[in-house]
């Protein structure tokens, strides 16, 4: 049946009983069938998988329904594919009542069923939640109740629910395959697995110790989990991870990454904004907003104090351009982090104005390969003003650009201009916000001087003002010129990773009351998509001696070099 929501579940009842007696009646179809659905997990889950939503009753709809996999949920189970028999591990980042563990729940049946002495293991944070008899919400009950649908000639031979089914342990007769389960500090205490789920795994007391007990028990481990706040092992391993099959583009699992699937809220077929809005309003009138944006939005940071860029602002920033009537108009600059060492990345941001126009992260060449690489995509897209972060590695950028040029293969009015973070702040005397006229001395906004501890903090801060006052733009209705906004396209690629990048980092006041940003709170790993766009909305003062002029500065403005 082709995918169409809401579904029609007696007609899909229907269909399946109808396929059922076929099958039946025909042996040959039954051979034929095992054979198909041997390699066909996806095929499997959708004809014979069954789920369970008790909300049902209040839509006179049945509890107990016929999966009918929507197009994000057969991504997830490609994605499961791939990490077990790519041996990676695999962490789901998901907007709740996803789906996601009755698809893995119904992955491992199909596991269980056809591969022969498969081992898989399930642990939670309570025995509760791992198998309650009786309680479709725990995980076992779901396995059982997911058994007990199958048409007896799928079921392994010599399977019996009341003798192969016990307390958290699941046996296959026919091929010998088991599914076990764990719960909180003994989860991966039991034995060898050939794949193990983690449900809910951000939400774990004492996470550190399943790690340790996980490492020797299996190669594939799948966190599964909605988000919970910043520095806890969930976090870590999806700061550190690689986005697998999104706006990336990466296709195939990589050696030695966990590979990171995400599922959105857009992504289901039965919420859309009218969803949403409603759901947000209530929460902000409950004061749950904090619950409302990590579980809907997965804003790892809205329960995080001193978040530089709050998540609500970097969203409402997806399409401000489109929202707000904007286009893309101005100087077109690069921003390029070269990656640091170990498992780092090299990261490209392009803007035009108040727009982002292209992204990419990749992890491999090193230092002069990649600024080739950066060099001929500004040739492309006509960007002539790239700015790289100068601090060790980076020397290199200007070595190989400089070479480039000596070779005439960079234009003279191609700029390569280095960006030190650790720097003294630009304008030092000049107030961080321009004054209301005639404003009284004893309210002058302070002088970026003493407001910034540096370069880092006045260019993060400088973003962090576009993202509020484009939040507050699209939000509040308020006026601001768009030159000072700033605009995500919805088609960036690597969007989903720059989304949370841009709230990692945070800010705090030093003894002297200077502000100054930390881009790596505990638990995470640098964030090169962040830097590169701080890199490509700040434009860095330089003097060229060309013109003696002083080109740049926190707007892009031109400042006649005063005379000494």
């Amino acid at each position: 049946m082709k995918y169409s929501f809401p579904p029609n579940f007696t007609l899909l009842f229907k269909e399946r009983l109808e396929r059922f007696q076929k099958m039946e009646a025909n042996p040959e179809l039954i051979k034929g069938a095992l054979e198909y659905y041997k390699d066909k997990p996806a095929d499997f889950i959708n004809d014979f998988c069954i789920t369970y939503d008790p909300r049902n009753v209040a839509q006179a709809l049945p509890t107990l329904m016929p999966f009918h996999i929507f197009p994000r949920q057969r991504d997830l189970i490609e994605f499961f594919t791939d990490c077990l028999f790519s041996r990676e591990s695999g962490l789901v980042e998901k907007c709740r009542d996803m789906g996601a563990t009755w698809i893995a729940v119904g992955f491992s049946v199909w596991l269980f069923i056809f591969h022969d002495g498969a081992s898989i293991g399930w642990g939670s944070r309570k025995e509760a939640l791992v198998d309650k008899i009786g309680d479709p919400d725990s995980i076992f009950e779901k396995i059982r109740m997911t058994l007990d649908y199958l048409p007896i000639w799928i079921k392994p031979k010599g399977f019996d629910s009341q003798k192969h089914t016990s307390y958290m342990k699941i046996i296959n007769p026919e091929n010998g395959a088991t599914i076990t389960g764990e719960a909180g500090d003994n989860i991966g205490r039991g034995g060898r697995k050939l794949i193990y789920f983690k449900d809910e795994s951000a939400h774990y007391e004492r996470p550190d110790r399943i790690e340790a007990a996980l490492g020797d028990n299996t190669d594939v481990q799948i966190d599964i989990s909605s988000v919970h706040g910043t520095g806890n092992v969930f976090h870590r391993r999806r700061m550190a991870g690689i986005i697998y099959n999104q706006e990336s583009g990466i296709t195939e699992i990589g050696k030695g990454n966990t590979q990171v699937f995400i599922m959105d809220w857009r992504d289901h077929p039965a919420k859309n904004q009218e969803w949403y809005d409603r759901r947000r309003a209530k929460a902000e009138r409950e004061g749950l907003i904090h619950i409302f944006n990590q579980e809907v939005d997965r804003d790892y940071s809205s329960a995080v104090e001193g978040t530089l860029i709050p998540g609500a602002w970097v969203r409402a920033a997806i399409d401000a351009h489109i929202k707000l009537k904007f286009k893309a108009e101005g100087k077109s600059r690069a921003g390029f982090d070269p990656f640091d060492e170990g498992m780092d990345a090299h990261a490209l941001i392009f803007s035009k104005g108040s727009v982002l126009t292209y992204a990419e992260e990749w992890h491999t060449g090193d230092t002069g390969q990649a600024t080739r690489k950066v060099v001929s995509l500004c040739k492309q897209k006509g960007v002539n003003h790239l700015q790289y972060d100068s601090i060790g590695i980076g020397a290199g950028v200007k070595s190989e650009s400089n070479r480039l040029k000596e070779k005439n293969q960079i234009k003279k009015a191609f700029k390569v201009i280095p960006f030190n973070s650790g720097k003294k702040v630009q304008f030092p005397s000049e107030y961080i916000y321009e004054p209301t006229p005639n404003c009284p001395s004893d309210e002058l906004p302070p002088m970026n001087k003493d407001f910034y501890k540096n370069l880092k903090a006045q260019a993060g801060w400088q973003l962090r003002l576009r993202f509020e006052r484009t939040y507050k733009a699209v939000t509040q209705g308020e006026e601001y010129d768009t030159d000072t906004m700033i605009s995500i396209p919805s088609t960036l690629p690597y969007k989903s990773q720059l989304e949370n990048e841009l709230s990692q980092p945070t800010y705090k006041h030093d003894p002297a009351g200077k502000i100054i940003i930390n881009k790596t709170p505990e638990g995470t790993k640098s964030p090169n998509l962040f830097d590169a766009t701080v890199m490509s909305t700040f434009e860095i003062q330089v003097f060229d001696p060309n013109t003696n002029d002083i080109m740049g500065g926190p707007g892009g403005d031109k400042i006649k070099r005063l005379a000494a």
